[in-house]
């Protein structure tokens, strides 16, 4: 099976790409890398930061690359209290939180023939829930909340927890999940907490990256030991 990586940064798929032996390619002002493992044929990029950029390299991964499945790992700020930092959170489901259009009466989220919130994959929850018990490690589902700004305010914070009861707050998930939504393609979205999205949230940010891309990237391995190759 062709399986796509992805992660926002370069720092979030390099864990990856430390265990891999892999070929690159160079296409869109981006690179894109190919590695086998465990059977699987994998295609690994980093999406660069934002909604505009992740879309991109998410159609561009399924399209262009034939990716049948696609599997996100990287950072994301906590707006749960427990939640903390190095914390893995899976998406049950993701929404854009600065996407309105309200004044025609829309909900705060709601994209035109599409749902606000687009639900992860089952059959790939279920597959890490049984990584999760393997490797003894909690595990978290939750709504995450994606848009174009990194936030560090908490005022910010409350509003986006308040309204999607949101878990967790990044700026690319929501946005490759209206792709493969669109698509029709199996998705799974992984983030370990890297800040707690409020006052000093910048700074935990730069401390706890590396750790926490790494947490996460070596989850997604895991899974992808366990995905069939159908």
């Amino acid at each position: 099976m062709k399986i796509a990586i992805l992660g926002a940064m370069q720092e979030e798929i390099a864990p990856l790409l430390e265990k891999l032996d892999y070929k690159v390619e160079e296409f869109a002002n981006n690179k894109f890398y190919f590695a086998k493992y465990k059977n699987h044929d994998l295609v690994i990029a980093h999406s660069k930061i934002g909604k505009v950029n992740s879309t991109l390299m998410a159609t561009l991964i399924i399209q262009k690359y034939g990716a049948s499945m696609l599997l996100f790992t990287g950072v994301a700020g906590s707006c749960d209290e427990k939640l903390k930092i190095c914390d893995l959170l899976a998406a049950s489901e993701l929404v854009q939180y600065d996407l309105d259009i309200t004044a025609f009466g829309h909900p705060l989220g709601f994209v035109p023939g599409s749902p606000v919130f687009v639900q992860s994959s089952d059959r790939l929850n279920k597959i890490a829930k049984d990584v999760a018990n393997e490797l003894n490690i909690d595990l978290h589902f939750g709504v995450i909340a994606s848009g174009d700004q990194f936030i560090c305010d908490e005022k910010k914070k409350d509003m986006i927890k308040k309204e999607f009861n949101a878990s967790a707050i990044e700026m690319e998930g929501a946005s490759v999940a209206q792709v493969c939504y669109a698509l029709n393609i199996p998705f799974f979205i992984l983030r370990a907490i890297s800040d707690e999205a409020g006052k000093k949230a910048e700074f935990d940010f730069d401390e706890f990256l590396d750790k926490s891309a790494k947490l996460s990237a070596d989850f997604i391995l895991k899974m992808v030991e366990k995905i069939d190759n159908k």
